[in-house]
């Protein structure tokens, strides 16, 4: 009998370049959390007053020289699923908020950074997302307590009361 194979054309592939398949669930997660970290290690250093500005160049071949982790994002075509999301995630935080983004994207990498060595260890996700909620629970305790106020204003229309507490949170921007 003969071989029915058909022919490729040369140089064809079947995926895009750079794909590599990957098995398992274990591997997968391994992946996701790799591409949260790359990019939380990027906005990472344009965090804060010394934050370092990023050069982009987006789509449009249109430059962008910023240290807004909204803008690095926004400009950036994340492709990875996994990424993508805690792009949507820190989008979300912008609209609700109006600021953020940055901690959202690292709050999200170092949370699945440090998810990482439990799941080589073998412990499912699920129990690793039960402990997260957990400790929410435990920090949203502490938050409450009083013992981590920094001050208290009592008039909003003393100008030097209320300017230490504007100092900090206005210092950054």
């Amino acid at each position: 009998m003969p071989n029915l194979r058909i022919p490729k054309a040369p140089g064809s592939q079947l995926f895009k370049e750079g794909y590599k398949h990957l098995q398992g669930l274990e591997e997968a997660i391994l992946r996701n959390i790799d591409a949260v970290n790359e990019l939380a290690s990027t906005v990472r250093t344009s965090l804060g007053p010394n934050g370092r500005n990023k050069l982009i160049v987006n789509h449009l071949e249109r430059l962008f020289v910023t240290s807004d982790a909204a803008t690095i994002t926004r400009e950036m075509e994340v492709v990875h699923p996994a990424a993508n999301l805690v792009v949507m995630a820190s989008q979300s935080q912008e609209k609700e908020a109006g600021d953020g983004t940055n901690l959202v994207i690292m709050i999200a990498g170092e949370l699945l950074n440090r998810a990482e060595p439990l799941l080589k260890m073998g412990i499912h996700p699920s129990e690793i997302v039960a402990g997260y909620e957990i400790a929410h629970k435990e920090a949203l305790k502490m938050l409450e307590a009083e013992s981590l106020s920094a001050g208290v204003v009592n008039g909003y229309h003393e100008s030097p009361e209320l300017m230490n507490a504007m100092v900090t949170a206005v210092g950054s921007k």
